[in-house]
Parts: C-alpha cells; sequence; structure tokens
C-alpha cells in the first residue's frame, strides 16, 4: 500500500520461455505464416521487455501490410527486431564516401574483433545504414540468456568496443569522433569492474563508494565517496591500465588480420549490411578460421 519502504517487489525482464508467452499473446490477433516459429524469435530477444516485443509485433505487420502480405513472414519479424533493436534505418541521411569508408572501417573493426573472441557475444550483424544517432551499427547477441558474467567475458566486450577507433587508426591512419560513445561505454565498465565487482588485480575484492538510495527524503539514488584521495588515484589508474589493455589486444589482434578487416569493410561499402551467415564468409574467403563460441 501507499507510504510503505519495508517491501520491495522486483520485476526482473522476463527469460526466452517468458518472451515466447508475451509474443504469442500479442501475435493472437496477428496472421503469421507457417514458417514462423516464436521460439526461435524469442531466443533471439534477450533484454526484451513485454514493451519491445508488442512493438516488435506491431512494426512487423505494419511491414507485412507495406509489402502487400497476406500474413507476417520470419523475414517481416527480423526486420523488425532489427528496428526495435538497432533503431530506425534513416536512409534520407546522405552521407560522404569518405564518411561512409571511415564507417565502414569502424564497423568492420567491432565485428571482426567480435568474430575473433570466443569469449565475447556471436556478431548478429553488421550495418553501415544509419539509424537513431548513429553512423553505423554492429549488433551483437548473446545465444542464450546471461545472469552472471565473467571477468573474461567483460574483457572481451572492452576490447571489441575498442575495436572501432583502432580500426580507424590502422586503415585511416587518423581518428574521428565516432568511437566517443564506445569510449565512454569502455571506461565506465572498467570502473565497474575495480569499483563494484571487485575484478581489479591492483586493488583487490573491494568495493568503492557505498549506494544512498534515500530518495524518499529527497535524494536521489547516487554514490557516496567512501575512500581516500590516494585510492581515488589508484582506481583512476587501474581503469586507465584496463581500457589501454583491451586498446592494445584490439590493435594486435587487428593488425595481424588487416587484410579481413579491409575485406569486410569493402563489403560493406558494397551491400551495406552483412548478416552473421555473410560476414563468415568474407572471413572464410580470406583464409581466417573463426573460433567457435
Amino acid at each position: 500500500r501507499p507510504g510503505r519502504f519495508d517491501r520491495q517487489i522486483i520485476v526482473d525482464i522476463p527469460d526466452s520461455e517468458g518472451r515466447e508467452k508475451i509474443l504469442k499473446v500479442h501475435a493472437k490477433n496477428i496472421k503469421l505464416s507457417s514458417k514462423v516459429d516464436l521460439k526461435i524469435l524469442a531466443k533471439g530477444t534477450p533484454g526484451m521487455v513485454g514493451a519491445d516485443l508488442a512493438n516488435l509485433i506491431n512494426e512487423a505487420a505494419l511491414l507485412a501490410a507495406r509489402k502487400n502480405r497476406r500474413s507476417v513472414t520470419a523475414d517481416d519479424l527480423e526486420e523488425a527486431k532489427d528496428k526495435v533493436m538497432m533503431g530506425t534505418e534513416r536512409r534520407s541521411m546522405i552521407l560522404s564516401d569518405k564518411d561512409r569508408k571511415i564507417t565502414a572501417v569502424h564497423e568492420g573493426g567491432h565485428a571482426l574483433v567480435g568474430l575473433l573472441l570466443p569469449d565475447a557475444d556471436p556478431v548478429h550483424k553488421v550495418s553501415i545504414i544509419p539509424r537513431g544517432r548513429a553512423l553505423g551499427v554492429t549488433h551483437m547477441l548473446p545465444e542464450a540468456d546471461k545472469y552472471n558474467y565473467s571477468k573474461r567475458y567483460i574483457n572481451a566486450q572492452l576490447k571489441v568496443m575498442m575495436g572501432g577507433r583502432v580500426a580507424e587508426e590502422l586503415i585511416m591512419g587518423d581518428i574521428t569522433t565516432g568511437a566517443s560513445n564506445d569510449i565512454e561505454r569502455a571506461t565506465d565498465m572498467a570502473r565497474r569492474m575495480v569499483c563494484e565487482w571487485g575484478m581489479s588485480s591492483l586493488l583487490g575484492v573491494t568495493a568503492f563508494g557505498s549506494k544512498s538510495n534515500e530518495v524518499f527524503i529527497g535524494r536521489d539514488f547516487g554514490t557516496t565517496k567512501n575512500y581516500s584521495e590516494s585510492t581515488a588515484q589508484k582506481i583512476d589508474e587501474e581503469v586507465l591500465n584496463i581500457v589501454s589493455k583491451a586498446y592494445n589486444s584490439a590493435k594486435e589482434l587487428l593488425r595481424d588480420n588487416l587484410k579481413t578487416l579491409q575485406a569486410i569493410a569493402d563489403a560493406l561499402l558494397e551491400v551495406e549490411s552483412l548478416d552473421r551467415a555473410e560476414l563468415e564468409k568474407v572471413v572464410a574467403d580470406t583464409g581466417i578460421e573463426i573460433p567457435k563460441k
């Protein structure tokens, strides 16, 4: 009832089985093709909540209607999933040839590092079609719901984030502002490794900063500093060290596979989007073996 602060009810995001049931509810009044398998679709939508899944079904129905189809096909659902997960395509945005090449190299760097690291999530699709504020997207999709994240997995994700900036440096011979969001997310993740998850070899298994949750008396959610200035300096140094290691590892990986990186960028410039099967074919044609996830 209102006014009670001693009871907390946590509504977590649905698992694969829950997502399948939600999809069935929203697809009840939609005519689906006999080849559509909502169970497979549910497995490919980790992290989505009810509103996202409802939006996905609605977008698929609109796509099918625009194409004068009598039923919603698996292709419509896949296209709708990309729209919900990665944003709406901005085909009207015209990029210069130089910007298209930079974007292709940048996204190719993310995709290749993701493919070559066995601990990273599988690459679902890579595209240089502008979506939302992004000029290109590399979408990585876990094969199953994750509830725990290992240090190896987090370090692999950091290397993937650094892959775009490294690719620009190696092929273009210069760097751009396109990696700003990657750098921001990588720095935040590295800081959480040090301050929250006890994954720092320098500072050990310790949490730094106590969270304040007293919103009911006018305070915002935040973190209270409970460590010394010397410790703060060590935290900053360790965050820099973690991100720098990820950057150097990604650089070594892409430098050793520069021919493959160039092939992915060329393919993106030609067709604009590559799904996992197409991406694997481009990589295989250069003689590189992709490790199993």
